[in-house]
């Protein structure tokens, strides 16, 4: 893998966390006795900063291949979720399949 092509999947990875980040930030402003706003506003700030770099390697690389990996934000989130939530084992199924298909793709 080439210098540019590394960096950018670097980025995507990012990216992506982030966005699962933002979603799990999400989850965790409204669970309890209400909605906690600091959370709202870091899952907000995570969504926000997600978006940029995607729109940045969005313009240096093919489509097909950056939406492609940003399959990862599922497991991501998935791998969050576990932490405050009960995953079915089907999901985690769901989830070696999605990593399989975002690795074949990664390698195209």
């Amino acid at each position: 893998m080439d210098g540019r092509k590394s960096t950018n999947l670097l980025m995507l990875l990012g990216s992506t966390s982030l966005g699962a980040i933002g979603q799990f930030l999400f989850k965790l402003s409204v669970i309890g006795s209400g909605t906690t706003y600091w959370l709202l506003g870091l899952g907000v700030l995570s969504y926000v900063i997600s978006t940029l770099i995607y729109f940045y390697v969005l313009s240096r690389v093919h489509l097909s291949w950056a939406y492609g990996i940003g399959g990862l934000s599922y497991i991501f989130a998935v791998m969050l979720a576990n932490f405050i939530e009960t995953v079915p084992f089907v999901r985690w199924i769901g989830v070696v399949v999605i990593t399989a298909g975002v690795f074949l793709i990664g390698t195209s």
